[in-house]
């Protein structure tokens, strides 16, 4: 049981600190419009991490199942409903979290569930 909960917690903190540095270091706003490039390039970035944050969340619990990958993707989604909902400006982040990034955490658990089967 705390190793599932060690892992939702990795999971989540790779793809928190990794959206943080994103907008950090480009100095970018995550709530005023994006360029097209910068938008797609996040998406890509967001997803790779999400994806890396389902895969770790599964390494370090070590589970049968993707349980841990549904909590996750709950999580990264219900964060950015409740963002999507508070915050003024655009959402264009809160929406690929909610439809691109939580999916792609759990897609991240699959693989690691499909590599260690074979």
């Amino acid at each position: 049981m705390i190793k599932n909960i060690i892992g939702v917690i990795v999971g989540y903190a790779i793809f928190v600190i990794s959206a943080l540095a994103l907008f950090k270091v480009s100095k970018h706003d995550p709530h005023a419009d994006p360029t097209i490039i910068f938008a797609i390039l996040t998406a890509v970035y967001g997803a790779v991490f999400s994806f890396i944050g389902g895969f770790a969340a599964q390494l370090v619990a070590g589970t049968a199942n993707l349980k841990i990958n549904y909590i996750l993707a709950f999580i990264i989604a219900g964060f950015a409903t409740f963002s999507f909902f508070k915050t003024a400006g655009n959402h264009w982040t809160q929406v690929l979290a909610i439809f691109i990034f939580a999916p792609m955490s759990i897609f991240g658990g699959l693989v690691y569930r499909r590599r260690k089967q074979n």
